[in-house]
């Protein structure tokens, strides 16, 4: 098929790649336009943008669609369909519409579920036993779009990271398979219940030991490998990237053991994987030979 790109992050890569194996011509890759990062601050591209360039394919990095002429540009393409991954862009109508059938949409969860911009760490906060991957039908809504293909996975001890890297898989197969036969794949109106992933607030990534240590695990997975969940302890920030919650009592935020073993609101909770700020991950052990938190510490 005829077709245009529009990605940003590496949740899309898989898609990208996924379309240029199957045969699809891509006439053009919409990607954000670079952005500040690292220490100098330096504009750096995005993945999808890298990979794009990597595949001799051509790159657009339009700020916004909203102008007539972004608009008249896109039009002239002339595709047979859009694929969308995690543009990070608002579609106006007049994009929607220009495709022959229209912006297909790679959405990380079960629609109505999750509707919006953080789904993954919304489905692991909440403690959902599952999640996974919808091929939506675009339309002007916040993914209100009919829904063309649903596939699900489990939730269970999986990270952010690890879980946005399956669905990001679970995502490009699915939406080759749906392009290999569009009229095998009609579009289902999406049932009552929606719910919405509000953009994470890095203000939630600080442990919350007053909740149940089960809750506090699920943040801990919810926030790594980024931002990272994390406390304070004289004046330096640690990020747990991996704990468990185990059997223990006292006041919430109290240091139980020489484990680093942290009571909650019920039960306790267990590092596995910490990192101090400015230094590498490390085991719990690890970070307390060189960083003392005395038993009975109050983080």
């Amino acid at each position: 098929m005829r077709l245009a790109f529009m990605g940003t992050p590496d949740f899309a890569l898989p898609t990208l790649d996924a379309l240029v194996a199957a045969g699809h011509d891509i006439i053009a890759v919409y990607t954000q336009p670079p952005r500040p990062a690292g220490r100098g601050k330096a504009p750096q591209p995005g993945a999808v943008q890298r990979r794009a360039e990597m595949l001799g394919l051509a790159v657009r990095s339009p700020v916004s669609l909203r102008d007539a002429e972004a608009q008249a540009d896109f039009a002239a393409l002339d595709l047979d369909v859009a694929i969308v991954a995690a543009y990070g862009l608002i579609l106006p109508q007049a994009v929607l519409d220009a495709p022959r059938h229209g912006c297909l949409n790679v959405h990380g969860s079960l629609l109505p579920r999750w509707r919006g911009a953080a789904p993954v760490q919304r489905a692991i906060l909440a403690g959902d036993a599952e999640t996974g991957v919808t091929i939506m039908q675009m339309e002007k809504g916040l993914d209100t779009g009919p829904m063309r293909l649903l596939r699900a996975t489990s939730v269970a001890g999986k990270d952010a990271g690890e879980l946005t890297a399956e669905l990001a898989e679970m995502g490009a197969a699915m939406m080759v398979e749906v392009l290999g036969d569009l009229a095998a794949f009609p579009g289902a109106i999406q049932p009552e219940g929606a719910t919405y992933a509000a953009k994470i607030d890095k203000a939630e990534s600080r442990l919350d030991f007053t909740a149940p240590a089960e809750a506090v695990e699920r943040q801990v997975r919810a926030f790594s490998p980024a931002p990272g969940a994390w406390f304070e302890q004289a004046g330096d920030r640690i990020r747990i990237l991996a704990a468990e919650p185990v059997a223990g009592e006292g006041a919430p935020g109290t240091v139980l053991d020489e484990h680093l073993t942290i009571a909650c609101g019920t039960g306790a909770l267990r590092p596995i994987r910490v990192q101090r700020a400015g230094r590498g991950i490390m085991t719990a052990a690890e970070l307390l030979r060189g960083f003392a938190i005395p038993v009975g510490t109050r983080l």
